[in-house]
């Protein structure tokens, strides 16, 4: 169960590290990244961000050492921010979870068949109130 101080931290971290990642890293290697959530350890001494890299695998790999090596910038940009007695050291992951839904999208959309309109008597139904609006619409002009 984490504490409601432990939760506030993390929210802290991901703000702190996304902004800077925009606006201040000048490493041509850290691009397309999005910090997805942060995990904090109960005694706030390490923090795991958890970031979303858009790309082949190399450019994943070069992004996340880019990030590794600007590890010590980003926790004095934490550290300025939060006040605990131990600034947390960041360890960063690559996060694979909108990879993984993507890729049970396209494994469902293979399985299902697909449907069309003509043969979905509700969807048919809901357009029709919507093209008589519009005439009633046009008669009071």
């Amino acid at each position: 169960m984490s504490s409601r101080r432990v939760l506030k931290a993390a929210q802290a971290i991901r703000e702190v590290v996304s902004m800077a990642i925009i606006a201040e890293l000048k490493d041509p290697r850290i691009a397309d990244v999005t910090v997805t959530f942060v995990e904090v350890a109960a005694d706030l001494r390490h923090a795991k961000v958890h970031v979303s890299v858009m790309g082949d695998e190399t450019k994943k790999r070069l992004c996340l050492k880019g990030l590794q090596n600007s590890a010590g910038y980003l926790q004095k940009k934490v550290g300025d921010r939060i006040d605990t007695r131990y600034t947390p050291r960041l360890h960063f992951e690559l996060d694979k979870g909108l990879e993984n839904s993507i890729l049970v999208t396209k494994i469902l959309d293979e399985v299902l068949p697909k449907q069309d309109n003509h043969d979905d008597p509700q969807r048919e139904s809901e357009s029709q109130p919507a093209e008589s609006t519009i005439q009633d619409n046009d008669t009071l002009n």
